[in-house]
């Protein structure tokens, strides 16, 4: 029989009225011999607000706690949704991430997947039911809740779809898809009908919010095909799946990321430094990037080390920056008000056309260049965070809607 699993987030689960509509979806699906398996996220703002009760009672949260507190938000969508499934005479049976048998690390907040056991959601599937898997959350192997951090239901999704080995993976969510810009920011920004792999991660590493990179990766480690759908039925839709090399050269999208954070740490004993600085945002589960290192002319100690921290994006920044500058004796320095504007695409570091065309088109706007990073499919800029919608615009008109005036 064929198996699919959905995932259902965002404005579309927001409230009653659209959790009805979500089950006479699934039913249809259902009605058709299809085993369904879907994964639901918190319902409209329930996370955010969640986040705020906990932070008026404590600038740091326990981890652990957080983790108790924001995965209620999914079993509250879950329950719904399997009574509006019942009611329609859908039988329908609500999982938790656990006892849908997703097991990861022990890292609160920010847990990473390390396997699927589903044994649990293939009785019920087999028992002609239909499976609402509550997203974001799993089980550590230290048998603790853990959540799988923002937009974490993809890669639920997407795990869950590897270990049935379901025929494809339906990500539902208030957008038709993926788009070669935020909407928000450039209205002229172009619906991108397919999109390989390794494009799609790095737009969701760099800033993108359609999908989430860690689903991306898993997908692309299966060779699973996610399907991005609108849930309001637009009748467009973004594949995400493997595109031989060269199909799609250029740059295709143009993301933003707004609050980044560049820490830098230099003088006397830097590498020293540089690995207590590291040692320390590990133990606060801080991830960083763009680290880099430079030597002195005698090439035996670095003058200067760096790297960048997504700092929107790190629960109780604030309290975290101000310990690690403690934990340096104050020999650091955060350079804020920063954002980063990334190009994406294939081919752009085959030479430095992009990036030195990039740099030109911004120097005619007077938009001050903080720092440059690269990888094989990204060119990322760091910018003031005043100009970062300009960036984007300029950068998207230039090199994705074709006005080579810049």
């Amino acid at each position: 029989m064929t198996c699919i699993v959905q995932k259902y987030g965002g404005s579309s689960v927001a409230d009653v009225d659209r959790l009805r509509r979500i089950a006479e979806r699934i039913g249809a699906v259902k009605k058709q011999a299809i085993d369904v398996a879907v994964v639901v996220s918190a319902m409209g703002q329930t996370t955010d607000k969640l986040l705020a009760m906990a932070r008026e009672l404590s600038p740091k949260p326990p981890r652990r706690e957080m983790d108790m507190l924001l995965s209620t938000g999914e079993r509250v969508t879950m329950a719904l949704l399997c009574m509006a499934l019942n009611a329609q005479g859908i039988d329908a049976v609500s999982l938790t991430g656990s006892q849908a048998g997703i097991i990861t690390n022990h890292r609160h907040n920010d847990a990473q997947v390390i396997e699927v056991r589903p044994f649990r959601v293939q009785d019920e599937m087999a028992r002609g039911r239909v499976v609402i898997i509550g997203g974001f959350q799993g089980v550590s192997y230290r048998r603790d809740i853990t959540t799988l951090g923002r937009g974490g239901s993809d890669t639920s999704a997407v795990a869950l779809a590897a270990a049935l080995d379901a025929d494809r993976c339906e990500i539902y969510s208030d957008v038709d898809g993926v788009y070669s810009a935020d909407p928000a920011v450039v209205a002229e920004a172009r619906h991108l009908p397919e999109i390989g792999y390794p494009v799609m991660q790095e737009m969701s590493t760099a800033g993108a919010k359609v999908l989430n990179a860690s689903a991306v990766q898993f997908a692309k480690q299966k060779q699973i095909a996610i399907y991005a759908r609108s849930s309001f039925d637009t009748g467009r839709e973004t594949v995400v799946r493997r595109l031989s090399p060269g199909d799609i050269n250029g740059v295709q999208a143009v993301v933003q990321e707004a609050h980044i954070e560049r820490v830098r740490i230099g003088g006397p004993d830097v590498r020293a430094r540089f690995g207590r600085a590291l040692r320390f945002l590990e133990s606060e589960q801080v991830p960083v990037k763009e680290i880099g290192l430079i030597q002195d002319d005698g090439g035996a100690t670095p003058a200067m080390a760096s790297f960048v921290v997504s700092a929107g994006q790190v629960y109780g920044w604030g309290s975290i920056r101000a310990a690690l500058s403690r934990e340096l004796d104050g020999q650091v320095c955060f350079d804020d008000g920063l954002a980063a504007v990334s190009l994406i695409g294939e081919g752009l570091n085959r030479d430095n056309r992009t990036l030195l065309e990039t740099l030109a088109l911004l120097a005619r706007r007077g938009i001050a260049v903080a720092g440059v990073t690269t990888t094989s499919f990204r060119i990322s800029l760091l910018v003031p965070r005043e100009r970062v919608d300009e960036s984007v615009q300029q950068a998207h008109s230039f090199w994705v809607a074709g006005d080579s005036m810049g």
